[in-house]
């Protein structure tokens, strides 16, 4: 099995496929660097290269980032939101900085294990443990960060989540052979951010790379429906909205940018007014969140394929390639609506969400402008959200009590849980089924094999493609999409209107 791996990787090195970059790193042993998979360089020879899944296993193994390919500018690895295991929901938490907010052990504790247990897994699945897994994403921030702001090199060490300015140094200079100062030399014509004052905040401009081919533009229509005033706003071509961090608010605007071949989204981030060394802590997971909201590492090659298979389908896929699942900027937000909008029309969900931000989201400091409100907490909707919210009194009920779990911590959705955790702790409430515990799981995990047979519009899509409409046949037919049913789901949902429903507020549904 190993030999099949090793040789299938090698092929892909040696043909430069662009596709699997992000997906392996290649470690040169000559010459001590490693590499993406499509790096220009001369072909190595077979006994002379080893293949890791991290950055991290392959700096442990002594080698260095290659100057010329730049192997962390690449959009991440897409197996740690199709994997559910232990190692990939470690990997999801380390890139949204829970190990320079709470160490090792918090990492561990919100796994459920031992520190010491996750270190040995991690040590034997991906090559590193998780200081090193930490050490390898806090670099490759501060690469992003040196080439494409202008923050000083001290807000840069501090922004990556490094304790020290001499840490910082030191692990820049082991991993990328030079020091900040020469990373940030060799950039060209990068824009820098807005000067940073006490009103506006720190701005900071980013570029994501996506991986090709990227459905961006889908991927804002379906925000766009739902931008909730004050919160969120939206357009073809842009979104934006603010944000609750663990040092702090901000507000992001994200942008389609790049080229077909080489899709991207531009980030304009606003940090809290007055904001310091610890609010700049909150761009990696910031970033991470970005991400995930528009499924930027998503395998969009092998879904198609697999998709496109099943000639129900392939019209749909060749019409709209990289089709994206829209994920989850806040877990507690996404679930809230969930609830709020279950068997209401978009519109009628919409008017009742920005009702609740309205009267009990919290106002941002500094100018209003058009986003001035943070989607409230759970604990403000315990507090005032009977007075606020509509509806029949059983979902009044149910979003009430989640409101109370969650402000006491009795109920934590976190994309470091299992699917089979997080639907479980949901459908075990009182007033959530499992197409609401689905959903869920599909927004904030990211789960790619999730098909919501039961909801009304994908089954009205599916009758479209000249498929089923029947649940436990449709469910059948679906098992040939594995393990890409959230994808196809998407595809049935795009059949039955022009904006998928991805969200329970559009459809009736049996839960």
């Amino acid at each position: 099995m190993a030999d099949r791996f090793f040789a299938e990787r090698y092929r892909a090195m040696s043909s430069r496929d662009a596709r699997f970059d992000g997906q392996f790193i290649t470690g040169v042993h000559t010459t001590g660097i490693y590499c993406r998979p499509s790096c220009p360089a001369t072909t190595p020879k077979p006994g002379n290269v080893s293949f890791y899944l991290t950055a991290a296993a392959a700096h442990e193994a002594g080698l260095r980032a290659c100057k010329r390919c730049l192997p962390d500018a690449v959009p991440g690895s897409p197996a740690w939101n199709m994997r559910d295991d232990l190692a990939a929901r470690a990997m999801r938490l380390i890139s949204d900085g829970i190990v320079e907010r709470n160490g090792v052990p918090g990492l561990a504790a919100s796994l459920g294990y031992t520190a010491r247990h996750l270190t040995r897994v991690l040590v034997a699945e991906l090559g590193a443990g998780p200081l090193a897994l930490a050490r390898a994403h806090r670099a490759q921030t501060a690469r992003l960060l040196l080439l494409n702001t202008e923050l000083s090199i001290t807000d840069v060490a501090f922004a990556a989540g490094f304790g020290s300015v001499r840490q910082f140094n030191d692990t820049v200079a082991a991993v990328y052979e030079r020091t900040p100062s020469e990373l940030r030399a060799a950039r060209r014509g990068v824009p820098g951010p807005l000067p940073r004052d006490d009103h506006a905040g720190t701005r900071i401009l980013l570029q994501l790379p996506a991986r090709a081919p990227f459905d961006g533009a889908g991927v804002l229509r379906f925000l766009a429906t739902r931008a909730l005033p004050g919160v969120e706003s939206a357009t073809d071509t842009s979104y934006a909205r603010t944000v609750r961090l663990p040092h702090g608010t901000a507000v992001v605007e994200v942008t389609r940018s790049g080229t077909d071949a080489a899709p991207a989204v531009s980030c304009s981030i606003r940090l809290s007014p007055l904001a310091d060394q610890a609010h700049l802590a909150d761009l990696a997971p910031l970033v991470s969140r970005v991400r995930r909201l528009f499924d930027l590492d998503a395998d969009a090659p092998a879904i198609d394929a697999q998709l496109a298979a099943d000639p129900a389908l392939a019209a749909s896929v060749a019409r709209t390639p990289g089709l994206r699942v829209p994920g989850s900027m806040d877990a507690e937000e996404t679930l809230f609506r969930a609830l709020i909008g279950q068997q209401v029309s978009v519109a009628g969900a919409r008017t009742a969400l920005a009702r609740l931000a309205d009267a009990l989201g919290e106002r941002l400091p500094g100018p209003s402008g058009d986003l001035c409100l943070l989607f409230p907490t759970a604990a403000q909707i315990r507090a005032g959200g009977r007075a606020v919210l509509r509806g029949p009194g059983a979902r009044i009920n149910t979003i009430l009590r989640v409101a109370e779990l969650l402000a006491s911590g009795e109920l934590a959705p976190s994309f470091g849980q299992t699917r089979a955790e997080l639907e479980a702790s949901l459908v075990a409430l009182p007033g959530i089924g499992p197409w609401t515990a689905g959903y869920v799981a599909m927004r904030v995990l990211g789960s790619p094999d999730i098909l919501l047979t039961s909801d009304l519009a994908l089954r009205q899509g599916a009758g479209r493609l000249g498929l089923s409409i029947e649940p436990r046949a449709l469910a059948a037919r679906g098992a040939d999409w594995a393990p890409w049913r959230s994808y196809a789901g998407m595809h049935l949902w795009r059949a039955a209107g022009a904006i998928p429903p991805m969200s329970p507020v559009s459809s009736k549904r049996i839960e």
